[in-house]
């Protein structure tokens, strides 16, 4: 288990570029699947997460070229049908959550799918069922084993059809995507998720021959083709890594800046960070955040009852970003509630922020309120583990502005999101030492 040491109280200095987005990655790695041509992706985070996809995508059979650091080909013109059945694709799937989206694809094209129960965070359930019940309405035949969580969906072939879904699913949204387009007659999709991740993953299956209309929109219309052809493809640059480094910055009183952080895609993220206080300046495509030597005023609503910050489906604030607006209000004049609605276990890891001196309620377990500290009294440091990605990357935000040398353990969990994180927080300035 690997362990960052971190000597906090610093003040940290210079530009930082965030990495190529993790969630668009998983969605337009499995779409990799759809063409027995060539696929160029460039800007792919050098991540755990990301990398697991890529081996798993390596053991089905698919040529992968490295070109560069983040730009790699792939080529899916000859896939390993059989090492869906194997005991090694049942471990390998079962490391990664975002391995349930290569049976849209697999589906679609092989008539089959198989994918063992995903692993990921533990954030609380994380049902499936809306992937499943869409590719069952497009025609496939579901299967469970539930002695060794194994699942399936085999087909013919996919017809065309309308569907409501139960939750704007940003994975179900694409899985399902992935397998209508090359499906026979015309699928709506109604509530569909329009993340920037989604819409970028439709426009690259439109450059691959797709007929996908109402991109970016809840309701996407998709008349199936034949055949898929090859592409070239740039993700976007990761919006969560993007608000993690605008909350570190004001943590830590840190003048940074943010560069190609592709502000049209960015949302709501810059005025919920606004809104606790916080000065995020356009600088053309970068963000600017000066040293917030005066600390950062929390704004309340205009009948002046107390903030609340909740996440929702896009166009709402992202439910990942919710664990660095708590982090960072701990040390905001006044108070705010946080709102977790969309995951049940997120918000447990507060009990680690109050170990290291912060004012927090938690009401229950999507709910909490945080009494700023407005700096008067800083954080202390400890020794803690990091249970998920982004609860995880909180913790190390709150330790680089505590006073004294933390310890946080069990780091993997932060590296499957957040690529050389130590090396370029050292680059501004921090202190920080990975200890294996």
């Amino acid at each position: 288990m690997g362990t960052f040491k971190i000597e906090g109280g610093h003040q940290l200095k210079g530009s930082i570029k965030p990495q190529g987005a993790k969630n668009e990655a998983l969605q337009i790695l499995c779409a990799v699947l759809l063409t027995p041509e060539i696929v160029t992706i460039h800007n792919i985070p050098d991540i755990v997460d990301v990398n697991k996809l890529i081996i798993l995508l390596k053991n089905l059979g698919v040529k992968v070229h490295q070109l560069s650091r983040s730009s790699y080909t792939f080529q899916a013109d000859d896939v390993n049908l059989d090492y869906l059945e194997s005991d090694a694709f049942k471990k390998d799937g079962r490391g990664l959550r975002g391995s349930i989206m290569i049976v849209g694809p697999l589906l679609a094209r092989y008539g089959k799918g198989y994918i063992p129960k995903p692993g990921g965070d533990k954030i609380g359930r994380r049902r499936l069922d809306t992937h499943f019940e869409g590719l069952i309405k497009l025609g496939a035949n579901f299967k469970y084993s539930r002695e060794d969580q194994f699942y399936g969906v085999e087909s013919k072939k996919l017809k065309g059809t309308y569907m409501l879904l139960e939750e704007a699913s940003v994975t179900g949204t694409a899985n399902i995507v992935m397998a209508a387009v090359l499906a026979e007659g015309r699928t709506t999709i109604y509530n569909a998720a329009c993340e920037p991740y989604l819409q970028q993953l439709c426009r690259m299956l439109n450059r691959m021959g797709a007929k996908i209309s109402g991109v970016g929109s809840n309701m996407l219309i998709i008349d199936g083709v034949e055949a898929l052809g090859g592409t070239e493809h740039t993700m976007l640059p990761d919006m969560i890594e993007i608000g993690s480094w605008i909350g570190l910055a004001a943590m830590t009183k840190s003048e940074l800046t943010i560069s190609d952080v592709s502000w049209d895609d960015l949302g709501l993220i810059p005025n919920v960070f606004r809104k606790l206080g916080i000065t995020v300046e356009k600088l053309g495509d970068d963000i600017h955040i000066p040293a917030h030597t005066n600390g950062y005023e929390i704004q309340s609503f205009i009948d002046g009852s107390i903030l609340t910050i909740s996440d929702a489906p896009w166009p709402g604030f992202t439910p990942d970003l919710l664990s660095i607006v708590l982090v960072v209000a701990t040390q905001a004049r006044g108070s705010v509630l946080i709102h977790q609605k969309m995951f049940e276990s997120r918000l447990f890891f507060v009990d680690k922020l109050i170990d290291m001196g912060a004012k927090i309620i938690l009401c229950d377990p999507h709910r909490a309120t945080v009494i700023g500290h407005d700096f008067k009294s800083t954080l202390k440091a400890t020794t803690m583990t990091s249970p998920d990605i982004r609860a995880g990357v909180s913790l190390l935000i709150a330790a680089l502005s505590a006073k004294g040398t933390s310890t946080i353990m069990n780091i993997e969990q932060i590296d499957r999101g957040y690529e050389n994180i130590d090396e370029r927080l050292r680059a501004i300035g921090a202190k920080i030492e990975r200890i294996a």
